[in-house]
Order: C-alpha cells, then sequence, then structure tokens
C-alpha cells in the first residue's frame, strides 16, 4: 500500500534532515525529532533549557512554551499562545494570541490568526489558518479510535489514535473551518470559513 510521503506536500521537507517516515509516526515522537534539530542548529538561538529560540524572533509576555521547542528567525509568538508537546516554527511564521500548538511542525511563512488550535500536525510553508479554524487531532464522536485515512480509494490502519492533519504548502484554512484528524491536504488546497474536512475511512 503507497503510503502518503511528506516531501509531496511539503517541498522544504528534506531539509531538516529527518527521515521520511509516515507523517503520524513522526508525530507521535515530536519531542524527540525535535530534541534531535536542536542538536543541529546553528549561532542566533538563545536556549534555555530544550527551548531555542532565534534571537530575531518575538515572544510575547503571557505565551507559554513547553517542552522541546524551536522558534525560527523573524517568528512572532503572541500573548496567550501555548506551544507544547515537541513544536517546530520555521522562519517567519506567526502564532496569534490564544492559540494552541500541540505536536506540530510548521515550516517557512505559516500562520495561525488566533484562537486555533492545531494538534500533532505538519504544515507546510506558507500555510494561512484563519481565525477560530481547528485541526483537531482525536476522534471523540468514536471514543479515540485508531484514525484510518482514505487515500488513493483506500483504507488506511495508521494504528495511532492521535494525528491531526499533513497540510501542504500554500493551502489557505477559512475562519472557523474544521479539520478532522487524519486530513491530507494536498498543496494550495482551499478550505472556505466555517468548511469541514473529513476523511476519515469507516469502512
Amino acid at each position: 500500500m503507497t503510503l502518503p510521503k511528506i516531501d509531496d506536500y511539503l517541498a522544504g521537507w528534506a531539509l531538516l534532515g529527518l527521515d521520511a517516515t509516515a507523517p503520524w509516526a513522526l508525530v507521535q515522537d515530536c519531542e524527540n525529532r525535535v530534541l534531535a534539530l536542536l542538536e543541529t542548529l546553528g549561532a542566533g538561538y538563545r536556549r534555555q533549557g530544550n527551548c531555542a529560540v532565534h534571537e530575531t524572533a518575538i515572544i510575547e509576555q503571557g505565551a507559554v512554551l513547553k517542552g522541546a521547542m524551536i522558534i525560527g528567525a523573524g517568528c512572532f509568538v503572541a500573548a496567550g499562545a501555548y506551544l507544547r508537546g515537541g513544536v517546530y516554527l520555521g522562519k517567519n511564521c506567526i502564532v496569534g494570541p490564544s492559540c494552541e500548538l500541540k505536536s506540530t511542525f510548521m515550516l517557512d511563512g505559516s500562520k495561525l490568526a488566533h484562537f486555533n488550535f492545531v494538534g500533532d500536525s505538519l504544515i507546510g510553508e506558507a500555510v494561512n489558518i484563519e481565525a477560530g479554524a481547528i485541526i483537531a487531532n482525536y476522534r471523540n464522536e468514536l471514543d479515540g479510535a485508531d484514525i484510518k485515512i482514505r487515500h488513493e480509494g483506500r483504507a488506511i490502519e495508521t494504528g495511532v489514535n492521535k494525528f491531526g492533519a499533513l497540510v501542504g504548502d500554500g493551502c489557505k484554512i477559512g475562519a472557523n473551518a474544521v479539520i478532522a484528524p487524519g486530513a491530507l491536504l494536498q498543496r494550495n488546497t482551499r478550505v472556505p470559513r466555517l468548511g469541514l474536512i473529513d476523511q476519515f475511512a469507516y469502512d
């Protein structure tokens, strides 16, 4: 069975030097992957414990950073933002007020507006997520059943019960949209405001 390749969705993924395992397996180990990248960082980062913030990034007072973390050059993290569980922000990313980002890689130039939740996900470059949009990571309506993804006409058994989405470069997700667990968004996908993307395989 063909698995979705991270490189097909995120052009810049190879530059991180991480293996191209299945995206849902990678986010389960997000904290360790970020820790490995911490060892490869060059100059220009301020470090405290397992957190590295580039000297050109702005972290407003009241933001909470927990666990392994890399925040790249030119990033902005607003007051009230909550980043946890292994988070990587590439260059010039924005995490707006009252956003929660959990176990997620977000590549260069991507933005969360405000009041967003993104869990256990891989976000490509130049992705824009408008206010209130959610990338959910858990099938509450199915009592946390393992996530099965519909891909190329087949169901993939991920073997995990937490996985948000693989969001390709250039995607735009409208305000108050919901991306259900296990979504695969091709590059430059447009999700309308109040839209729902649900690719769960029930069969």
